[in-house]
């Protein structure tokens, strides 16, 4: 099949393992120059504890909120969203800092040279809810459950791929090639590795800043 010159990318700032993903699409992009439409896609709901309130319900709710502050700066220009994105996962997942609080949140904006007062705007306007919310909705109408999900112009929807060290160069293209390939198959739903003990050394390792800046358990559904 051809390679789409462009993809949707749903992610949720606090997942770990779609920050991992949005490297390696990140290179993709600079290898082959795809436009990345960055979706959200929120953790906080699809595996909401029956009883407890909905996300949108929060006066602050971690992701969500920061999520909400993203749907701001895409409706102002998406560049600023892509560059939300990256600095705010960066902060969590590489440097361990607390990018899910209001106050780290004011203090990523202003390194980026953009207004901390975003935040409380972003807050203050309940039409983010609505922008998050129908990301959100997109993918449950997929069938899906989580993030990275990537959506194609053929309305192809796909989970993964999971990676732990993001391939860069000519093994990025190659895994985007794999993935793109998966397309041709409409009714092959499922292919994984088993992890090792290594493994799961290795990605207790890569998360540790996460695990170590985090203030919730994580709190997983079964999937589908």
């Amino acid at each position: 099949m051809t390679s789409p010159a462009r993809v949707g990318f749903h992610f949720d700032i606090m997942c770990p393992y779609a920050f991992q993903t949005s490297l390696w699409i990140r290179e993709v992009r600079d290898q082959l120059g795809i436009e990345i439409d960055w979706r959200f896609f929120s953790l906080e709901e699809v595996n909401r504890v029956e009883g407890k309130k909905h996300p949108w319900e929060r006066e602050w709710s971690y992701g969500w909120s920061m999520m909400r502050i993203g749907a701001l700066l895409r409706r102002k220009d998406p560049e600023l969203l892509d560059r939300w994105y990256l600095t705010a996962a960066s902060a969590l997942h590489v440097h361990g800092r607390k990018a899910h609080t209001p106050e780290v949140a004011r203090e990523l904006l202003a390194e980026m040279g953009l207004d901390p007062g975003l935040v409380d705007q972003a807050i203050g306007d309940d039409a983010t809810h609505d922008e998050v919310r129908a990301d959100h909705d997109r993918v449950l109408e997929f069938g899906g459950w989580g993030v990275p999900v990537l959506v194609f112009d053929d309305d192809t929807a796909l989970f993964g791929p999971v990676v732990m060290d993001p391939p860069t160069g000519d093994a990025a293209v190659r895994l985007w090639d794999l993935v793109c390939g998966w397309r041709e198959f409409p009714h092959l739903y499922e292919i994984q590795r088993p992890k090792t003990a290594a493994d799961l050394s290795l990605i207790a390792e890569t998360f540790r800043p996460y695990l170590e800046a985090r203030d919730w358990k994580t709190i997983q559904n079964k999937t589908p």
